[in-house]
C-alpha cells in the first residue's frame, strides 16, 4: 500500500498547479492521471489568458504557479487585449502551440522533486470518520493520503455529443472517469450536470488565407511570468491569427440541423456556458444578428490543424461542413474533426469552503470544473489555492484565503462558494468591484509576499519585487514634487494637441493628461540623469506602474477607501459551527442560505443571494451579544 501526503486526481490545468505547489511546499505528492502524456492537454482552444483570464494567469504566476511560465515557453502569438481602454481591463493573451504546451507541462511536472506521476483510473474516494485517507483505483489498488485534491475536468461520467450520436468520454479519444461521482454521492455530496463544447478542426491548406482579415500579435509582446527573461522573449516564432464571419446563408444551413441537435432535442440535460455559447445557440438567442465573428487560430507551428474559434457546435457533422463552406475563406475547407459537446458531472460549489476544502469531508479539496467553472485559467487558479491549502493543512500552517480586494482569484472563489453556480462560471473584469486595484500589471506587487511566505519563489525574485515596489513608491513621490517650467514644455504640449500651461506644473499633474506619456515627459525634461529615473528606465514594469499610479491616482484612492470601508465587515468573523436555524428573527430564506453556505464573515454573508440587509443587521446584533 503506497502512501503520500497529497494525492491530486487529474492532470489538467488545476491538477498541474495543485500538484506542483504542494510538492514545492515540501509534501510528497502523487499526481494520478489516466494518461501521463495528456498532462496539460488543451481540450478546447489552444490559448492562455484573455479578458480577466490573463489577470488570473498573472496572479497564479505571482503565487509561484506554473501556467504563465509554460505559456511563455510555448506561445506563438502574444497580445495585450483592451489597450484602447483603461489599464484595469488590459488583459494578456497568447495563442499556444497545443502539442508543445502539453509537452512543456509534462516536463515541468516531471522535474519537480517529491512529485510522482502515476497512471491510474480512480473509482472510489476513501474516508473514515468524515476524513479523507485515500483512493481506490480501477485495478483495486489503494493509495493512501492525508489530503486529496479532485481536479477531474470534464471527465466525470463524461458524454460527448455530435448530432444524435453520443459517445462516453471526457475529451476526443479519451475515456470518461467512472465511479468518482457515485462515491461522492454516497458520502452525501450533491451533484448536477454541465455542458461545454468545442468547434471543428480544419485542415490548414484547405483555407483561402488571402481573403481573410489578418490579426497579428503585438510588436513588443509581454510575457505572462514576471520571471521570464525578456531578453530572450518570445522563445518561438510568432504567427498571425485570422478573422472571418458567418452570414444569414450560413445561419439558414445550421438551422436545418436543429431537429438533430442534442441541445434542442433534449438529449443534453446539462446547462451550457452563457458567455461562450455554441453557434446554434447564438443563432437562436441573437436572432437579430446577421453575422457572427469567427477566429481562425493555428493549433501549432508544426500542426496542419486550425481551430475555428466562435463556431463551437454539436450539430451533425454533415451540417457543420455544409455551413462552413459558405463562410468567406472556407469555401473549399476540409474538416479534420467535427465539433462536439461534452456533458459531465460537477458538484455545486457551495459544498466547498473558501480554502476549497469540502465542508463534508476533511482533507478533500475540489478544484476546477468539478466546481462548475469554465476555462483553463479559472481551473488553474483554483488548483494553486487548493494545493497550497492541502499542503498548509498537513504542515500545520495557517490556511490560505484571498480576499476579493486582493485578487481576481479571491473574487472567483468567493463567487463560487457564496453564490454557487448552476451554469459554467467564467471570470470577467466586471465581476471584480475593485478592478482598478487588481490590475494584471501589479499582480506581483499584490501577491508575491504569499509566494515568499510559502517558499514558492526564490529570495532573489522576492528581493527584486520588493525593490520594484520601493522604486514605484519613490517615483510617485518624486513626480509629485518635480515641476516643469512653461517655456520647457509648452512647445511639446502644442505638438501633442494639449493645452499650454501658464507657469510651472508638476510631472504628476501633466502625466494625468491622456495624450501624454510619462516617458515622453521625462525625456523632454532631461530628468533621465536623476538616479531614480535611471532605475525606472531599466525596469519597464516599474515605469508602467508609476505612470498608471499617476494617471489614475484619484480613482485608485477612491477604490482603496471603499476597500477600507468594507474591511470591517470582512473582519467581523462568524463561527463556522453557528447554527442559523436557531436565529428565528432571521428570515426563513436567510437561515436556509446561511446554513448552506456557512459564511466566514459578515462581508461574505452579505453577498449571499437571499440574505437581506435586515438579516445581516440581526446577525450583527447576535454576534455582538
Amino acid at each position: 500500500m503506497r502512501k503520500f501526503d497529497v494525492i491530486v486526481v487529474g492532470g489538467g490545468h488545476a491538477g498541474i498547479e495543485a500538484a506542483c505547489v504542494s510538492a514545492n511546499m515540501g509534501c510528497s505528492v502523487a499526481l494520478l492521471t489516466m494518461d501521463k502524456f495528456a498532462i496539460g492537454r488543451m481540450s478546447c482552444n489552444p490559448a492562455i489568458g484573455g479578458t480577466a483570464k490573463g489577470h488570473l494567469v498573472r496572479e497564479i504566476d505571482a503565487l509561484g504557479g506554473m501556467m504563465g511560465k509554460i505559456a511563455d515557453r510555448t506561445g506563438i502569438q502574444f497580445r495585450m487585449l483592451n489597450k484602447s481602454k483603461g489599464p484595469a481591463v488590459w488583459s494578456p493573451r497568447c495563442q499556444s502551440d497545443r502539442k508543445l504546451y502539453s509537452e512543456e507541462a509534462c516536463r515541468v511536472v516531471t522535474a519537480i522533486p517529491n512529485l510522482e506521476i502515476i497512471e491510474a483510473n480512480v473509482v472510489d474516494i476513501l474516508t473514515e470518520n468524515q476524513k479523507i485517507f485515500g483512493v481506490r483505483t480501477s485495478e483495486d489498488d489503494i493509495i493512501n493520503c492525508k489530503a486529496l485534491v479532485l481536479s477531474s475536468g470534464t471527465f466525470l461520467n463524461g458524454l460527448m455529443h455530435t448530432g444524435l450520436t453520443s459517445t462516453p468520454g471526457g475529451r476526443f479519444g479519451e475515456q470518461a472517469a467512472l465511479g468518482i461521482t457515485q462515491s461522492l454521492i454516497n458520502l452525501g455530496f450533491e451533484t448536477s450536470r454541465l455542458k461545454t463544447g468545442t468547434p471543428p478542426r480544419l485542415k490548414k491548406d484547405s483555407i483561402n488565407w488571402n481573403v481573410l482579415e489578418e490579426q497579428p500579435g503585438d510588436e513588443n509582446p509581454q510575457p505572462f511570468s514576471f520571471q521570464t527573461d525578456r531578453s530572450n522573449f518570445p522563445y518561438l516564432p510568432q504567427v498571425n491569427c485570422y478573422i472571418t464571419y458567418t452570414d444569414e446563408i450560413v445561419h439558414k444551413i445550421l438551422e436545418t440541423g436543429f431537429s438533430r441537435s442534442p441541445m434542442f432535442t433534449g438529449v443534453i440535460k446539462g446547462v451550457g456556458p452563457r458567455y461562450c455559447p455554441s453557434i446554434e445557440d447564438k443563432i437562436v438567442r441573437f436572432a437579430d444578428k446577421k453575422q457572427h465573428q469567427l477566429f481562425l487560430e493555428p493549433e501549432g507551428l508544426d500542426s496542419d490543424q486550425i481551430y475555428l474559434n466562435g463556431f463551437s457546435t454539436s450539430l451533425p457533422a454533415e451540417i457543420q461542413i455544409e455551413a462552413m463552406t459558405k463562410i468567406k475563406g472556407l469555401e473549399n475547407v476540409e474538416m479534420v474533426r467535427p465539433g462536439y459537446a461534452v456533458e459531465y458531472d460537477f458538484f455545486p460549489p457551495h459544498q466547498v469552503d473558501l480554502t476549497l476544502e469540502t465542508k463534508l469531508i476533511e482533507g478533500l479539496y475540489f478544484a476546477g470544473q468539478i466546481n462548475g467553472t469554465s476555462g483553463y485559467e479559472e481551473a488553474a487558479a483554483q488548483g494553486i489555492v487548493a494545493g497550497i491549502n492541502a499542503a498548509a493543512k498537513i504542515k500545520g500552517l495557517p490556511e490560505f484565503v484571498l480576499k476579493r480586494s486582493e485578487a481576481y482569484i479571491g473574487v472567483l472563489i468567493d463567487d463560487l462558494v457564496t453564490k454557487s453556480t448552476e451554469e459554467p462560471y467564467r471570470m470577467f473584469t466586471s465581476r471584480a468591484e475593485h478592478r482598478l486595484l487588481l490590475r494584471q500589471d501589479n499582480a506581483d506587487l499584490r501577491l508575491m509576499n504569499y509566494a515568499d511566505k510559502f517558499g514558492l519563489i526564490s529570495k532573489e525574485v522576492y528581493e527584486e519585487v520588493s525593490q520594484r515596489r520601493k522604486i514605484i513608491t519613490q517615483g510617485v513621490e518624486l513626480f509629485d514634487n518635480v515641476k516643469i517650467h512653461a517655456r520647457d514644455i509648452n512647445p511639446f504640449l502644442v505638438s501633442k494637441g494639449s493645452s499650454e500651461i501658464d507657469s510651472t506644473e508638476t510631472i504628476s499633474k501633466l502625466c494625468k493628461r491622456p495624450e501624454l506619456s510619462l516617458k515622453e515627459i521625462l525625456d523632454l525634461n532631461g530628468t533621465s540623469a536623476i538616479p531614480l529615473v535611471k532605475e525606472l528606465y531599466k525596469d519597464e514594469y516599474a515605469l508602467e506602474q508609476v505612470e498608471i499610479e499617476l494617471k489614475y491616482n484619484g480613482y485608485i484612492k477612491r477604490q482603496q477607501e471603499m476597500v477600507d470601508k468594507l474591511e470591517k465587515y470582512e473582519a467581523t468573523k462568524i463561527p463556522l459551527t453557528l447554527n442559523y436555524s436557531s436565529l428565528k428573527a432571521i428570515s426563513s430564506e436567510g437561515r436556509e442560505k446561511l446554513n448552506k453556505v456557512k459564511p466566514r464573515s459578515i462581508g461574505q454573508a452579505s453577498r449571499i443571494s437571499g440574505v437581506s440587509p435586515s438579516d445581516i443587521s440581526i446577525l450583527l446584533v447576535y454576534l455582538k451579544n
